[in-house]
C-alpha cells in the first residue's frame, strides 16, 4: 500500500479523473485541479508531497506552479507532464527545480516508477536533514555540559569565533573535552554543512601522518599503486581539526605552516598544487609556549596556531559541573542500556567531587557507565564506584550510629571547601564560582565548619592575603 500526499493538475477531465482514480487505488491521497488558480490556491491550503502538473494550461503553465510550489512548499516535489515533451523542454524544466518531466500518453508503470523515485529522494533528503539536527544536537553547544564561570567564558569566545575563519587553538589536559568543543565550533559556523575531518596526530608516525594529512600519488612509495585524497583536500569546504598538533616532528611542523598560511599544498610525490578553503582547529595538551622555549616547536607556527586559544579547565577546577555532568552521562546511559537508575545518592556525588580527575571528563563518563551497568540498587552510591574514588571519600560518610546524616557529610563538606579555597589562594569570589554558590553562603559555611582560623592563618602576612 503506497503512502503519499499527491497534487494532481491537468486540463483534461478525462485525463484527470482516470489518473486520480488509478493513484487513489494504489492508496495515495490525491487532490485535483483543473487549471493554475485552482492548483495554487489548493497549495496555498494544504501541503503536498508530490505535485504532478501538466506544462500547458488554460490559465497558465506548469512551471507557474513549480515557482509557486518552490515559494511555498519547497518541500513538495514536482513533475512535469507535457504532451510536447523535447530536449529543451526537460532541461528547462530540470533546471527550473522539477524532479522529471513526463511525456504523454502517460504508461502506468512509468507514472508509478517516478513517483516511487521522486518520494524515495524526498525520503533520503529528510533522514539528511534529521541527521544534521541529530549532530547539531549531539555536537552542538546544547550537548556541552557546564555551569562553572570558566566553561562560562569558554561557550562566549565559541559564539565569538564560531563563524569566522581565524584558526583556533584549543588546549587543556587529556579528556577535558577538546573534540567536542572542536564540533561544536564547526556546528555553529557557516560550514557546517561542509566535511568535519578529525585527525589524531599523535597516533601516526611522521610518514604516515604526511600522506594522511596531504595524500598521495600513485608510485610516490612503495605500496602506493593508486592517488589517495589527504585530509585536508577532504575538509576543503569545511573544518579541519589537528589533535594533539605539539606532538608533530619539525619537518612536518615546516609542512603545516605553509598550508596554515597559504592554503595549499602538493601531494605525496606529487607536483601538483592543490588550493583548499578550509578552517582549522588544533588541539594540544602541552604547553606549546614551554615547547618553543625547549626547541621542541616551531615559534613562527606558534604564533600561526595561536590566533584564538581556548583553554579547557581541569574537570578538578570545576567540581561544581561534576552532579550535572554525572547526571548527564547516567541519563545517555540508562537511555542506551534500557536501565532504570533514578540518580546518584549524596556519598556518590561527594565521592565524585572530592576526587583529583587525571583523566577529566572522559573518565567521569567511564566512571558513570561503570556504575550504572555493574550498580546493583536503582540508585547509584559510593560502594558502586571504583575503589579509586571510594577509597577518597572520609569514612565519616558511612552511616555511624547516633549521628544525623548533616554531621556524616560535615567532614567532607569542610574538606571540599578548604581544597577549593587553596587551589585558589583563598580568592572567596573565585572559590564560590567554582563550588557553584553565592559568597554569602560560602562565608556561612565557612564559619559552620570551623574555617576561620584557616582564613586567619592565611591571612597572616606569612601566609598570604585575604581575598
Amino acid at each position: 500500500m503506497k503512502t503519499g500526499s499527491l497534487l494532481l493538475i491537468d486540463d483534461d477531465r478525462h485525463v484527470l479523473d482516470s489518473m486520480a482514480g488509478w493513484l487513489r487505488e494504489q492508496g495515495y491521497s490525491v487532490d485535483v485541479a483543473a487549471n493554475c488558480q485552482d492548483a495554487i490556491a489548493q497549495i496555498d491550503k494544504s501541503f503536498y508531497d508530490l505535485v504532478l502538473a501538466d506544462v500547458h494550461l488554460p490559465d497558465g503553465d506548469g512551471f507557474q506552479v513549480l515557482q509557486h510550489c518552490r515559494l511555498q512548499q519547497p518541500q513538495s516535489i514536482v513533475i512535469l507532464i507535457t504532451g510536447y515533451g523535447t530536449v529543451d523542454t526537460a532541461i528547462e524544466a530540470i533546471r527550473a527545480g522539477a524532479f522529471d518531466l513526463l511525456t504523454k500518453p502517460l504508461i502506468d508503470e512509468e507514472l508509478e516508477m517516478a513517483i516511487e523515485r521522486a518520494l524515495s529522494q524526498k525520503q533520503v533528503v529528510e533522514e539528511n536533514k534529521n541527521l544534521k539536527a541529530q549532530l547539531d544536537i549531539r555536537f552542538g553547544m546544547e550537548n556541552i555540559i557546564g555551569h562553572d564561570h570558566q566553561m562560562h567564558r569558554v561557550f562566549d569566545t565559541i559564539d565569538s569565533v564560531a563563524d569566522t575563519k581565524a584558526t583556533v587553538l584549543l588546549s587543556g589536559e587529556s579528556g577535558t573535552g577538546k573534540s567536542l568543543i572542536a564540533r561544536a565550533i564547526h556546528r555553529r559556523s557557516s560550514r557546517r554543512d561542509g566535511a568535519f575531518v578529525e585527525v589524531a596526530c599523535g597516533a601516526l608516525p611522521e610518514t604516515l601522518l604526511e600522506s594522511e594529512l596531504f595524500g598521495y600519488v600513485a608510485g610516490a612509495f612503495t605500496g602506493a599503486t593508486g592517488d589517495k585524497i589527504g585530509k585536508f583536500l577532504q575538509a576543503d569546504g569545511g573544518t579541519i581539526f589537528l589533535d594533539e598538533i605539539g606532538t608533530s616532528s619539525a619537518n612536518m611542523q615546516v609542512k603545516l605552516l605553509r598550508v596554515l598560511q597559504e592554503f595549499e599544498f602538493e601531494a605525496v610525490g606529487g607536483i601538483k598544487t592543490h588550493h583548499v578553503d578550509i578552517r582549522v582547529i588544533l588541539a594540544t595538551n602541552e604547553d606549546l609556549s614551554t615547547a618553543v622555549e625547549e626547541g621542541r616547536f616551531r615559534q613562527d607556527l606558534f604564533y600561526r596556531v595561536n590566533v584564538i586559544n581556548i583553554e579547557l579547565p581541569a574537570l578538578r577546577d570545576r567540581i561544581s559541573d561534576i552532579p550535572v555532568l554525572a547526571e548527564h552521562f547516567l541519563k545517555s546511559v540508562c537511555e542506551e542500556t534500557g536501565k532504570n537508575i533514578k540518580g546518584l545518592r549524596e556519598d556518590a556525588i561527594i565521592a565524585l567531587q572530592q576526587y583529583h580527575w587525571p583523566g577529566n571528563v572522559r573518565e567521569l563518563q567511564n566512571v558513570v557507565e561503570r556504575a550504572v551497568l555493574l550498580g546493583k540498587s536503582d540508585c547509584i552510591m559510593a560502594e558502586d564506584l571504583p575503589q579509586t574514588l571510594a577509597a577518597e571519600v572520609p569514612t565519616v560518610v558511612k552511616p555511624v550510629p547516633g549521628r544525623t546524616l548533616k554531621e556524616a557529610l560535615a567532614a567532607p563538606e569542610r574538606q571540599i571547601i578548604l581544597d577549593v579555597l587553596k587551589s585558589k589562594n583563598w580568592n572567596r569570589n573565585a572559590t564560590a564560582d567554582v563550588l557553584g554558590i553565592n559568597r554569602t553562603t560560602l562565608y556561612k559555611k565557612m564559619k559552620r565548619l570551623g574555617l576561620e582560623e584557616e582564613r586567619r592563618v592565611a591571612e597572616s602576612p606569612l601566609s598570604g592575603s585575604w581575598h
